[in-house]
C-alpha cells in the first residue's frame, strides 16, 4: 500500500496538536509494515528525509506576486503550497489530509490519482469563529475548503466521539464513513522526570507548588479565563504559563496587558514563558507541576492533557469536546462544567462563572495532597493502558484497508 500524508506541520516545524499527531502517527505507520507499505509525507517547510519506507519532502514554495495591497497573503501562500503538493505527489492508494491547510490538495489528488481520501478531524472551522479575527474573510475560504473536503472524503478519522458527532451534524458525513481513533502519546518519551536545573533556568521556584498551562495564545485554549482565575487561587501557588505563538499581534498585546494587570491583583507569582519550550525541558516542567490546567473552550481531543498525565501530573480541565474521554473526573483530575453560548459559538455563557469554577477546582485539588498523589499514579496508568501510538497506528492502517473492501 502506498500512503501519502499531507500536512502543514511536520518536525521540526510543529506548533500544535495536529503536528504532534502527524509526527508520531507517521513514525509508527512506517514501523508497522516496513516491507509492505510506503509512507510519503508532503508538508510545509524545507524538510527532506529518506529513511527506509518513509520519505518526507517539504514544500517551501512562496507566492511571488507584485502588488501594492495583496489581499490575504497567508491564504494565498497556503494555496500555492497546495498546488505544489498536487504537482509533487506520486501515485498513492491513500491520501490522508491533516487540517484545512491541505484539504484542497487532497480533493485534487483524489481526482487526479484515483486515491481514497482520508481526513483526520483535529478541529472544525465552524467551531472556531475567532479565526475570523486572525484570517479575516479568508476564514470563509478555509471553512468552504474544509466543508468541501468532508463531503468528498472516502473516510474520516475522528479523534473523539464528540468530533464524530460534530462531523455528522455539520457536514452530513454518514456514520459508516467515520471511525473514532483517539490521539496517542509516546509513553517512553513522556514520563516523570525531575530536573531542578530546568526549573531554575525558567525562573520557577522548585520549593513552591505551581500550576501549569501549556499552549498557544489563542481564544481556543481559554488562557484568558485562566488568567482571570488567578486572583481567586489560594496564596502561595506559582502560575507557570508556557504560552507563545499568538494568533495575532493584537492577541499578544492583550495577553501582555492582562498578565500585567493580574500581577497587581494577585499575591501569586506568574511566570510567563512566551515561547515554545523544547520537549525535554517541557517534560521536566510537567513532571514537577502540582497540577496541569487546560481551560480550553474548544478541544476536539487535547493531546496536551495526555502529555501531562504521562508525566504523572493530575489535570484540571474544562469539560468540552474530547477532554472527558481523556481525563477521568475525580480519578486522574477534575473536570470543570462548561456552558457554551451556543453550539456554533464556543465562548462560555458566563465567563466570570467559568473562571471562578476553574479557581475553585484548582484550590480543591491543591488542598488534598494525598489525593493528588493517587491521581498522579492513576493518570500515568490510564495513559499506558489506552493511548499508545502503536495501537493507534494499527487501527489507522486497518481503517485504510477497510476502504478497499
Amino acid at each position: 500500500m502506498k500512503i501519502l500524508i499531507l500536512t502543514n506541520e511536520y518536525p521540526p516545524h510543529v506548533y500544535g496538536g495536529a503536528g504532534v499527531h502527524v509526527e508520531y502517527l507517521v513514525r509508527e505507520l512506517a514501523a508497522l509494515e516496513p516491507g509492505g507499505c510506503s509512507i510519503s509525507v508532503l508538508c510545509f517547510g524545507d524538510q527532506a528525509l529518506q529513511q527506509g519506507n518513509l520519505q518526507v519532502r517539504g514544500i517551501d514554495t512562496a507566492l511571488r506576486y507584485s502588488a501594492d495591497h495583496l489581499r490575504h497573503p497567508g491564504l494565498l501562500n497556503t494555496l500555492v503550497r497546495e498546488i505544489a503538493m498536487t504537482g509533487s505527489a506520486e501515485e498513492a492508494d491513500i491520501v490522508h489530509c491533516h487540517t484545512w491547510y491541505t484539504h484542497l490538495a487532497g480533493c485534487l489528488l483524489k481526482q487526479l490519482l484515483g486515491s481514497r481520501l482520508v481526513l483526520t478531524t483535529h478541529s472544525l472551522e465552524p467551531h472556531r469563529p475567532w479565526k475570523a479575527e486572525q484570517l479575516g474573510t479568508a476564514y470563509h475560504a478555509s471553512s468552504w475548503m474544509e466543508k468541501t473536503a468532508y463531503q468528498n472524503a472516502d473516510g474520516v478519522i475522528a479523534v473523539s466521539t464528540s468530533m464524530k458527532a460534530d462531523v455528522q451534524r455539520l457536514y452530513g458525513v454518514p456514520a459508516e464513513k467515520i471511525r473514532v481513533i483517539h490521539n496517542g502519546i509516546d509513553i517512553e518519551e513522556y514520563q516523570h522526570r525531575m530536573d531542578i536545573a530546568v526549573l531554575q533556568r525558567y525562573g520557577i521556584d522548585a520549593g513552591k507548588p505551581y500550576i501549569l498551562f501549556v499552549g498557544r495564545i489563542t481564544r481556543q485554549k481559554g488562557i484568558f479565563h485562566l488568567i482571570n482565575a488567578i486572583p481567586r487561587i489560594r496564596t502561595g501557588v506559582q502560575v507557570v504559563l508556557c504560552a507563545g505563538a499568538a494568533d495575532t499581534k493584537d492577541l499578544e498585546s492583550e495577553m501582555s496587558g492582562r498578565v500585567e494587570q493580574v500581577r497587581t491583583q494577585s499575591r501569586n507569582d506568574i511566570i510567563w514563558i512566551p515561547r515554545v519550550v523544547p520537549k525535554q525541558d517541557l517534560i521536566a516542567i510537567y513532571s514537577a507541576a502540582a497540577a496541569f490546567v487546560c481551560p480550553s473552550i474548544y478541544e476536539p481531543f487535547g493531546i496536551i492533557n495526555l502529555e501531562a498525565m504521562a508525566c504523572g501530573t493530575p489535570v484540571v480541565a474544562s469539560a468540552v469536546g474530547g477532554i472527558p474521554e481523556i481525563v477521568v473526573h475525580e480519578e486522574t483530575g477534575l473536570l470543570v462544567p462548561y456552558a457554551k453560548v451556543s453550539p456554533e459559538n464556543s465562548e462560555p455563557a458566563d465567563p466570570n462563572e467559568f473562571s471562578r469554577d476553574l479557581a475553585a477546582a484548582i484550590d480543591r485539588l491543591l488542598s488534598a495532597p494525598g489525593r493528588m498523589e493517587g491521581m498522579r499514579q492513576k493518570a500515568r496508568r490510564r495513559v499506558e493502558e489506552h493511548f499508545s501510538w502503536k495501537s493507534i497506528a494499527r487501527q489507522t492502517m486497518d481503517f485504510y484497508r477497510g476502504l478497499f473492501n
